[in-house]
């Protein structure tokens, strides 16, 4: 698929899609995605980690390339997913943020019951269905990834991502960021 193909195609699942209830959240899909890309680009964090931003999920939308129910009781990996359809178009960091925020969040549940006392009742239940906290040695795995610190920041801007009515720039902002972010080989 060309580039410009991609970026298309991420835009047409925005606008047909990005209504659709963000995983029990009283926001939608695209509120969710645009919420944490602008949180990104407010804190001058970069192409690379506002485009992860804005993507972080896109997994949820497998079916376009299965939706997400709060009710589901098996984990969908949308993280896996998301990264797979990335990968070949985009930078491997933007990939790897995608890819790595679930596992994130659960480093982030290890490392501080605090933080995972603020996690939403649907980020608690899909947690559980991700596998919880992460064991020790599970997180000495994932310090061991390039850009884990990436995803961390992917997960912190994600869970501040969920408030209702808050203004923010349309996926064409975010177009600019999108296209830098492509591989210029593929």
């Amino acid at each position: 698929m060309h580039n410009d193909i991609v970026i298309s195609r991420l835009a047409d699942i925005f606008a047909r899609r990005g209504s659709d209830s963000y995983l029990g959240e009283e926001v939608t899909m695209s509120e969710h995605m645009l919420q944490t890309a602008t949180l990104a680009e407010g804190e001058n964090s970069g192409d690379v980690l506002i485009a992860a931003a804005l993507l972080h999920d896109v997994g949820h939308y497998a079916d376009e390339f299965s939706a997400y129910s709060p009710s589901d009781t098996i984990d969908k990996r949308h993280d896996i997913v998301g990264a797979e359809f990335l990968a070949p178009y985009f930078d491997s960091r933007i990939v790897a943020a995608v890819r790595l925020h679930v596992a994130a969040k659960r480093y982030l549940c290890a490392l501080s019951p605090q933080y995972m006392s603020l996690l939403s009742t649907a980020s608690q239940h899909s947690l559980s269905l991700q596998g919880g906290p992460m064991s020790r040695l599970e997180i000495v795995e994932f310090e061991e990834n390039d850009g884990y610190l990436d995803s961390v920041r992917v997960r912190q801007w994600d869970d501040l991502a969920k408030v209702p009515g808050v203004f923010t720039p349309t996926f064409d902002h975010f177009v600019p960021v999108l296209r830098r972010g492509l591989c210029t080989n593929k």
